[in-house]
């Protein structure tokens, strides 16, 4: 008998729980090693009295008579408590009178409830701008405008309420990103805010399948060219983005220029985030719980931190709520109706830039990862059919799912255990 451990997965709003052999590596980032006395606010308030490479908030305020702050929507964990107050505070204090609107970048996804939206900036915020609040639609042409053409060649167009804004600034967080490199700073922009056709054509089939379009690389990343050109043509002036740990609570944060402060928040997060792979027969991740693991659609985020540490033909354990389904119709249409994950994958590859479908990168990635090895996905049970349809065999327990890896790699198989899929940068 294997002599065990138990390593606990983030899954929805607590974890799951499994013994698994005592030698079985964890990969995990070092968040939990930054500690502070300060509440978030004051991490925040720090950053933006000593902004990188830009003049104060407050500064750039004067003799603007409004403001357009980009905002995350609720797929994202940003902890926005921390950072409009202090933003609002700034603002005002270079310009009393200055109007503030506040637009929320949606991205692709579906739009952000007035619930949503009060459990993310509580109840002060949400009833003081409740009539200043924009949720930003990529599929209506009529609330967006051209301002320019991406380094790729679609048209950059972004919402009229970015494009008509007199100062434009973005709140946000970063994190490893599965094909952006990090999330934040120019990825307010693009995808948060830009038109259908300009997501589509970023996202295209040839620039996911770039090497260089992976966890934790800015540099020669296709992708990041178009969005740091994008966020350039819509002229967005100021960030304040900040650093979570794994209990989601502010634990540094950046502020200033949109590119250097981004870079620096992404050198800062690199430091604690990058593992070294550890290739095992079976992976076991996550898409870090709630609220990024509540629908189909971000799964693929956690699948590829698995996909950066497995052995050929491995078995990769999903452990994801999905509780608001696919999060995508034409995602999990791709998925479901393609005859299989190398079908699907391959007519991605091969799409043109300007013939990009709805959603196709996150499919594509799923499939990627599915035509090369066997995925059990554990989800709520209101999901079952959902996760069958996406291609992958479901599991109402974590245990079962361990059981049926084991079965099929056998007894002494390798395990390599992610509990937080989306913390971590897998790279040698």
């Amino acid at each position: 008998m294997r002599e065990t451990k138990t390593v606990s997965f983030l899954y929805g709003e607590g974890s799951l729980e499994l013994d698994v052999p005592k030698e079985s590596v964890v990969l995990a980032s070092r968040l939990d090693e930054l500690k502070s006395t300060k509440t978030g606010r004051e991490i925040v308030h720090e950053a933006m009295t000593n902004p990188i490479d830009s003049p104060l908030l407050s500064e750039l305020a004067k003799g603007k008579p409004d403001c357009t702050i980009i905002i995350s929507d609720h797929t994202r964990p940003v902890p926005s408590k921390d950072i409009l107050p202090e933003m609002i505070e700034e603002l005002r204090r270079g310009n009393p009178d200055i109007k503030i609107t506040l637009l929320v970048a949606t991205g692709f996804h579906r739009a952000t409830t007035i619930e949503e939206l009060k459990g993310k900036l509580g109840d002060k915020l949400y009833d003081e701008f409740k009539d200043n609040i924009i949720v930003h639609n990529a599929h209506d042409p009529e609330s967006n405008i051209k301002v320019g053409v991406l380094p790729s060649g679609p048209d950059c167009i972004i919402d009229k309420a970015a494009a008509n804004a007199s100062l434009l600034v973005a709140e946000g967080f970063i994190e490893a990103h599965f094909f952006a490199g990090f999330s934040g700073g120019r990825k307010s922009v693009l995808p948060g805010i830009c038109d259908a056709v300009t997501v589509m054509g970023n996202h295209c089939g040839e620039f996911i399948a770039s090497p260089y379009a992976r966890t934790g690389i800015l540099k020669g990343n296709p992708m990041h060219k178009d969005m740091v050109a994008a966020a350039k043509m819509a002229k967005l002036a100021f960030i304040c983005n900040v650093v979570i740990d794994e209990d989601k609570q502010t634990v540094a944060a950046f502020a200033g220029n949109f590119e250097t402060a981004h870079f620096a928040g992404t050198e800062f997060l690199a430091k604690y985030c990058a593992v070294k792979p550890a290739p095992a027969d079976i992976v076991i991740t996550t898409n870090g719980g709630y609220p990024l693991d509540q629908n189909a659609y971000q799964c693929p985020k956690g699948m590829t931190a698995a996909e950066a540490s497995i052995n050929e033909g491995g078995v990769i354990i999903m452990a994801a709520t999905c509780i608001d389904g696919h999060g995508g119709q034409s995602y999990y249409d791709s998925i479901h109706n393609a005859a299989s994950a190398d079908e699907f994958f391959q007519k991605c590859v091969n799409t043109p830039q300007t013939e990009t479908l709805p959603d196709q990168w996150c499919a594509q990635i799923w499939c990627r990862i599915l035509r090369k090895h066997t995925v059990l996905f554990v989800a709520d049970p209101s999901q079952k059919q959902l996760i069958e349809d996406i291609k992958a065999h479901y599991f109402p327990t974590l245990q079962e799912a361990y059981a049926e890896a084991l079965r099929i790699k056998g007894e002494n198989a390798t395990v390599t255990c992610i509990p937080n899929g989306i913390s971590v940068i897998v790279r040698d």
